[in-house]
C-alpha cells in the first residue's frame, strides 16, 4: 500500500520537527509517537516498509540508527493501536 499524501505530510512534519537527525531527544521521540498516533486515529494506514523506504530516500536522515529508531516507533505505535482497537468493547445496545 503506497503512502497517502496525508501520511507523507506527517512524515515531513517529523523531518521538520527533529533538528538533530543524528541524536533523537526524548521530546523528539514523544512528538514522533504523537504524529504516528494521529495518523492512525485519523483513519490513515501505513506499511512500515514504506515508512522505512521514505526515510531512507528523504535525504536528511543520513544516520541509520536514528532512521531505524523512527521506523521502530512507527511499528510500535501501529501495533499498539491495532491491539487497542481489537480490545474495544461492543455495547449490547
Amino acid at each position: 500500500m503506497p503512502l497517502t499524501n496525508n501520511v507523507i505530510i506527517k512524515l515531513n512534519e517529523i523531518t521538520t520537527l527533529v533538528e538533530n537527525k543524528n541524536n533523537l531527544k526524548e521530546q523528539d521521540i514523544e512528538e514522533i509517537k504523537l504524529i504516528f498516533k494521529t495518523i492512525l486515529k485519523n483513519g490513515e494506514r501505513y506499511d512500515v516498509d514504506d515508512i522505512e523506504s521514505w526515510f531512507e530516500n528523504e535525504g536528511s536522515w543520513t544516520n541509520k540508527q536514528t532512521r531505524v529508531r523512527v521506523i521502530n516507533l512507527s511499528h510500535y505505535i501501529q501495533d499498539k493501536f491495532e491491539q487497542t482497537a481489537r480490545l474495544k468493547i461492543i455495547s449490547d445496545d
